[in-house]
């Protein structure tokens, strides 16, 4: 079996891809978060490296406080761009390939049709910036793999919109949600599928190089406004959401308009199936349901 190294495995890509691990008898992965691989650690990695032998590593570890990065700019930078840089530079050292996962937010949101890999990068916060400075640390340490781009992520675990939205919309009588961001909703379980499916189409294709950036969130396209409303009424909660301008709901770090990601490239390369937005949320809230 082949060795798969996850970073980050504590948050909620990690856990997706620790809930899925066993549909993928071909690879044994190693989870792995800051207690036991510090990634910030340039000797730790290299310690972690020569004592076993990882074919791929994932990098699922980030800072995504997005808002708490405008003022707590040195651990963002550490964890976005210093981390990457160490790891990017273990793999090329060890032949291990590497798959690192970035965001839309390395977008400034002013496009009018969903964003291709090769569309000009340009971020307005400083989340945004350190994860452009994160891709440009692997591209520049010639390491064999994949950046992925994605967006809005939730799943089952940690905190996120879902959640959030499930909780208020039972306690409250009405919400407020931005209408004027533009996106897709990405269910992080199918984005840890994609990811092992891109793995497995590699380990099997000896032929082909695995490289590049690819784009992966759900199909489908809608504003948060929207995304709330589908919460609210799968969940049954009698709550009004109104629209709101993103401008009467002020935030410390500046958000896209718009970050629709065009998925073709991927789709095309790893032969990979993508679900509509809606029937992931639906999947994610049923376990969140029943775990109630």
């Amino acid at each position: 079996m082949m060795k798969v190294l996850v970073t980050g495995a504590n948050g909620q890509l990690g856990s997706e891809l620790r809930a899925i691990a066993n549909q993928f008898k071909e690879f044994e992965l190693l989870f792995t978060d800051v207690a036991e691989l510090d990634i910030c650690d340039k000797s730790a990695i290299d310690e972690y490296f020569k004592k076993n032998t990882i074919a791929y590593a994932v990098n699922c570890a980030a800072y995504t406080v997005v808002d708490k990065a405008e003022e707590d700019k040195t651990n963002a930078y550490k964890i976005n761009v210093t981390a990457v840089d160490n790891l990017a530079k273990a793999c090329k050292e060890f032949n291990t390939k590497l798959v690192h996962v970035s965001t839309d937010y390395v977008f400034n949101g002013f496009n009018h049709k969903p964003y291709v890999e090769t569309d000009q990068t340009s971020p307005n916060s400083y989340y945004g910036e350190t994860k452009l400075q994160g891709e440009q640390a692997f591209t520049q340490s010639g390491v064999e793999g994949i950046i992925v781009r994605t967006s809005w992520l939730y799943s089952a675990y940690g905190n996120n919109f879902v959640k959030t939205i499930m909780r208020l919309s039972e306690e409250r009588d009405s919400l407020g949600v931005i209408f004027d961001q533009i996106g897709t909703p990405t269910w992080a379980n199918d984005l840890a599928a994609a990811i092992m499916q891109a793995l497995l189409f590699d380990s099997n294709s000896p032929d082909k190089k695995f490289s590049g950036i690819y784009h992966y969130s759900n199909e489908g396209v809608c504003s948060w406004y929207d995304f709330a409303k589908e919460i609210a009424a799968y969940a049954e909660h009698n709550c009004t959401i109104n629209a709101i301008e993103g401008k009467d709901y002020p935030l410390p770090a500046p958000r896209p308009f718009y970050s629709v990601l065009n998925k073709a490239a991927i789709k095309s390369d790893f032969l990979i199936t993508i679900p509509h937005w809606k029937e992931s949320l639906h999947q994610c809230m049923d376990l969140l349901i029943e775990k109630k």
